[in-house]
């Protein structure tokens, strides 16, 4: 399955034009007790180019997706959301940096908003 996410994830950078900071597994998997009906709860942190973030409109900065036949539940954040959550000190933010089950990272932007979270928890 873990093949199967990676691949999902690859075609969603390509499809939305962002590139994924960070997507890890979150919920009962994540943390060792899944149900034999439980989904794969994807979530990731995301940024888009340079000139998405220069416009003067909002845009939607988050990313809602359910794949094959709901088993496959992705969500994310853009990384500006992300940074304001994390100052807001958000749980759920800090569920998805925590993640032991990583589908794919940046490992500079690891360390960095790890460092950021301990200073701000």
């Amino acid at each position: 399955m873990k093949d199967k996410i990676r691949k999902y994830l690859s075609e969603l950078e390509k499809d939305k034009g962002i590139e994924i900071l960070l997507a890890c597994e979150t919920g009962s998997r994540a943390w060792g007790f899944p149900s034999p009906d439980s989904d794969f709860d994807v979530r990731i942190i995301y940024k888009h180019e340079k000139d998405w973030y220069l416009s003067l409109a909002e845009k939607k900065d988050t990313i809602d997706i359910f794949l094959d036949n709901n088993e496959i539940d992705i969500s994310g954040w853009d990384l500006r959301k992300s940074l304001r959550l994390l100052w807001k000190s958000n749980p759920p933010l800090l569920e998805r940096i925590q993640s032991p089950i990583i589908y794919k990272s940046d490992q500079e932007f690891v360390v960095g908003i790890t460092a950021i979270a301990q200073k701000t928890y």
